[in-house]
């Protein structure tokens, strides 16, 4: 494999909107980010993603964009995004942006053209259909919820957009469309931007031509799955961009890819790959139903681990996932993989060793490292996100009563991620000096980061132990390169895997919170690390406390 830079790298991922507000209007900014670097350089990261924080209406949090070329007044100026990139650069840091090109706003000047001269240039950077009475041009179910179709303003046709009606699908078949792309994100790249996150990536090839697919809701509408199962040729389009703007820079890509085919990971992240990394989603679709939410099953330790271990033998040597626990569109980690009554430090600190030292560069979203928690939801009124209100919806249309289907929707919330960042136990967390955006869990006076700063025993002093020890010169190599290799698979609630190269090392969590005894293969030379203050041994085996994890060397 070629060594890359971005290989033993460390990553963050800052949601702007929640992470910390400089101007007390509410609302995260990019000063806020800047004041904040110090402690994330203090905390081992090297990479920062930024969430959207172009110019947008907000219909989906940023995610629909009216400007590729302007940072919205909300976040910041274009001063504020150059200045953060330079007082990264003078920490080593590197800062990604959000590729969002499946789609943009609807009050984008591309649509706005388009709505003016739907048969005009414009009108071919959109999939435009003319209506057919209340026919729609297909059943496709979008991603919020409803049609993907919506009438064009003032005109007889009907525009496609697989997430919400503010988010006009682009049409990747027209090469104008794509050079434009491209051309965005080379004017980016020059400014000094480390590389992208690329969101929604998959989408941007449609099954043409466009066909019903069989209803599998009484709403008569089908799931985008059908579709995007036919769809081929999107490694054409991928290809291409990664040719004409993320090779030139080597620059550093990382992908949100969902149900790719074993036979495509090579071309997706081997050597010559169409990004540098992708995300590794295994454990965040396990107990998903095509129902809804409400209809999700809670993963198991037991299916956690197998998720995990296969989607690492899926990739072997090939390339590198990016790992997670939680983002932006997940609800908290430790309260999706960890039951409500086991939920302590202890089992936030296993978690976090398991996933963090798989193969693979790892992501922290914002107050991971500190254990932040769900939010508890008393009011459907409390909630802003549109998908957790779509849900909420499905759920009371399948029967459920407003109490049962708040409770089910919640536990899948985006929301529960996007409340403010707990800095300390000040008002609002010490988010804003204004009215928070949206509200800041009250556990904050418990989990922030400031007490956890001077606790040698919090989560957050776990994670910097965690992020040192990848970085450590002796055991580098190991972590970034080493093959990993489950052991023990079978034992009910155990996951434990060694990691090979010039050293061997051996990760140990146990799932559960009843004691449980392994005995060892080997006699261990170190333990690198332990989220209790002692061991428990006898004749080469070791009795482990609940949720107790370990990092040995043999």
């Amino acid at each position: 494999m070629i060594k890359k830079w971005w290989h033993d790298k460390v990553a963050y991922q800052i949601y702007p909107k929640s992470f910390c507000d400089s101007n007390g209007d509410g609302i995260g900014d990019i000063p806020g980010i800047i004041s904040k670097l110090d402690y994330l350089q203090d905390l081992g990261v090297d990479i920062i993603w930024l969430s959207p924080c172009y110019s947008s209406p907000l219909a989906d949090q940023g995610y629909d964009i009216s400007d590729y070329y302007n940072i919205d007044p909300r976040f910041g100026t274009m001063e504020d995004m150059e200045h953060l990139i330079a007082e990264a650069k003078k920490r080593n840091m590197y800062i990604l942006m959000d590729l969002v090109v499946n789609h943009c706003s609807n009050e984008h000047e591309w649509f706005k053209k388009a709505c003016a001269d739907p048969d005009g240039k414009y009108g071919n950077f959109f999939y435009l259909r003319d209506k057919d009475g209340d026919k729609l041009p297909t059943n496709w179910r979008s991603y919020f919820g409803g049609s993907v179709w919506e009438d064009l303003p003032g005109t007889n046709k009907q525009y496609l957009h697989l997430f919400h009606k503010k988010q006009p699908d682009l049409n990747w078949e027209n090469p104008e469309v794509r050079e434009e792309i491209y051309k965005n994100i080379n004017w980016w790249l020059e400014k000094g931007l480390g590389g992208f996150r690329i969101d929604a990536i998959i989408n941007i090839k449609k099954a043409l031509p466009f066909r019903d697919y069989t209803p599998d809701r009484e709403d008569g509408l089908c799931s985008l799955d059908n579709m995007l199962k036919d769809a081929v040729g999107v490694g054409d389009f991928l290809s291409e961009m990664r040719d004409r703007t993320f090779k030139k820079y080597d620059a550093f890509s990382v992908g949100e890819v969902f149900n790719e085919k074993p036979e495509d990971i090579p071309v997706f992240i081997g050597e010559d790959g169409y990004f540098s990394s992708m995300f590794d989603f295994s454990a965040e679709v396990c107990g998903k139903s095509g129902k809804g939410w409400y209809d999700a099953k809670p993963v198991t330790p037991d299916e956690y681990k197998n998720c995990r271990f296969d989607a690492q033998a899926r990739i072997g040597d090939t390339g590198f996932l990016s790992n997670i626990i939680e983002n932006h569109d997940e609800p908290r980690g430790v309260n999706r993989y960890i039951s409500d009554e086991d939920r302590s430090d202890q089992s936030k600190k296993m978690l976090a060793a398991l996933s963090f030292m798989m193969r693979g560069i790892p992501f922290i979203y914002q107050g991971q490292e500190l254990g932040m928690e769900n939010l508890e939801f008393t009011s459907i009124e409390q909630v802003d996100d549109i998908a957790t209100l779509d849900e909420y919806q499905v759920a009371l249309d399948a029967g459920l009563s407003p109490e049962e289907a708040l409770k089910a929707v919640a536990k899948f919330s985006r929301d529960n991620a996007r409340t403010p960042m707990q800095w300390d136990n000040t008002e609002h967390a010490g988010f804003t000096t204004g009215t928070p955006w949206l509200n800041v869990n009250p556990n904050y006076t418990r989990i922030n980061a400031a007490t956890q700063q001077n606790d040698a025993d919090s989560v957050l002093r776990f994670y910097k132990k965690l992020i040192a020890l990848r970085k450590n010169e002796e055991y580098k190599n190991t972590i970034v390169y080493g093959s990993l290799e489950p052991v023990w698979r079978d034992r009910h609630n155990l996951m434990a895997y060694y990691r090979k190269g010039d050293k061997t090392l051996l990760v140990i969590g146990n799932y559960q919170k009843e004691e449980q005894t392994v005995g060892l293969p080997a006699p261990y030379k170190n333990v690198l690390l332990n989220n209790y203050d002692d061991l428990k041994e006898t004749d080469n085996a070791i009795k482990l406390y609940g949720y107790q994890v370990l990092i040995l060397e043999l």
